[in-house]
């Protein structure tokens, strides 16, 4: 007996001795980051207003700045808010799929552009955050790449409420044109963004602001007003829908939302105290996270209970449908390659 109990102490105690080695184990792994810098020592084009630490070094390895996700820095939280939110999209995704036909439903397949379109803006953002104070080049090629994932996002948006949350009296007023001029303005919005953040440094920060939000704004005016269309109805019909109130929800998030990503507060009324925690971006992206979750989840029921009507009013459209969103993508990526070739030209003058 005293044998038994000698060993177990004995097995304890290699536990012991092992558990303490993980810190070194852990060391090894992921080796100790250089420090964050100050707003003085990185290009201009990195700097953020108000802003005035937390800045990672530029021109390190592409290993350093993937390692920089465990890394306290002013884009921290940027990171983590659109990448947890993308894998929650993924993890609706392979529930929604679980019930649903995606692929011999096509009155399906709005809602898989939805959700793909929504991973896609969200995963594009974390690599943007992420990756993109490595250098000039970087900072503009992953940011004109967020910028396509907002755009394809833009018009998955468009669709779906197009398809599932419309009502008869909205389609029929405008059925013509929403599709086709959903998807123009989303290509909008991506050429607005590119060149706004290309031309930033040689144009007013009114005119960059002007290119970045009012095409936005233009498409989020027609993409939401079936939305929109139907809470007006719902009210003034005195409707007892619970899913209208998940949209309503979904307006005045992105509403808020849409206010901190135009005004940098509260870090413009506490420059330095935002820097790591706190920042408008940062609230912005919880709340356009929020937008996002309680979205997905109307027009989910919407697929649901609301069959018959959108198969009435819509037919055959989603093949058509699919094929603008697949041409919308490919125009907003070549947009946003071609940009990409006038920085780089631009910086290779630069140097030269």
């Amino acid at each position: 007996m005293a044998t038994v109990v000698m060993e177990q102490i004995g097995r304890l105690f290699i536990n012991a001795q092992q558990l303490r080695q993980i810190p070194q184990l852990l060391e090894s792994a992921f080796p100790t980051l250089p420090c964050t810098v100050k707003i003085s020592d990185v290009p201009r084009v990195f700097r953020e207003r108000h802003i005035l630490t937390g800045y990672r070094q530029t021109d390190q390895s592409w290993r350093y700045y993937f390692l920089t996700l465990f890394q306290r820095h002013n884009e921290t939280l940027n990171v983590w808010t659109h990448l947890l939110a993308a894998l929650i999209i993924l993890v609706k995704c392979q529930e929604i799929s679980e019930t649903v036909d995606f692929l011999r439903d096509p009155h399906a397949q709005p809602l898989f552009i939805v959700l793909l379109s929504a991973f896609t803006y969200l995963s594009f953002s974390a690599l943007a955050h992420l990756l993109s104070a490595k250098s000039e080049l970087s900072y503009y090629t992953f940011y004109f790449l967020d910028y396509v994932g907002v755009s394809v996002y833009q018009y998955g948006s468009a669709l779906a409420h197009y398809y599932y949350a419309i009502e008869k009296e909205w389609h029929s007023s405008v059925q013509g044109f929403f599709l086709h001029t959903a998807a123009f303005l989303a290509w909008l919005t991506c050429f607005g963004c590119c060149y706004g953040k290309y031309a930033r440094h040689d144009l007013p920060k009114f005119a960059h602001k002007l290119l970045q939000v009012v095409p936005s704004a233009l498409a989020y005016c027609l993409d939401i007003s079936p939305v929109v269309h139907r809470i007006y109805s719902c009210y003034w019909e005195g409707c007892s829908d619970p899913i209208v109130l998940y949209h309503v929800y979904h307006v005045i998030f992105f509403l808020i939302s849409a206010y901190f990503f135009c005004c940098p507060h509260p870090e413009s009324l506490l420059p330095g105290s935002c820097d790591f925690f706190g920042q408008g971006h940062q609230i912005f992206h919880v709340l356009v996270v929020v937008c996002t979750l309680m979205q997905i989840e109307a027009l989910r029921t919407d697929f649901t209970e609301r069959r018959p009507l959108y198969e009435r009013l819509h037919g055959d459209v989603a093949h058509d449908a699919v094929a603008l969103f697949i041409f919308t993508t490919c125009c907003c990526a070549l947009t946003a390659f071609y940009v990409r070739n006038r920085v780089r030209a631009a910086l290779c003058e630069k140097k030269e």
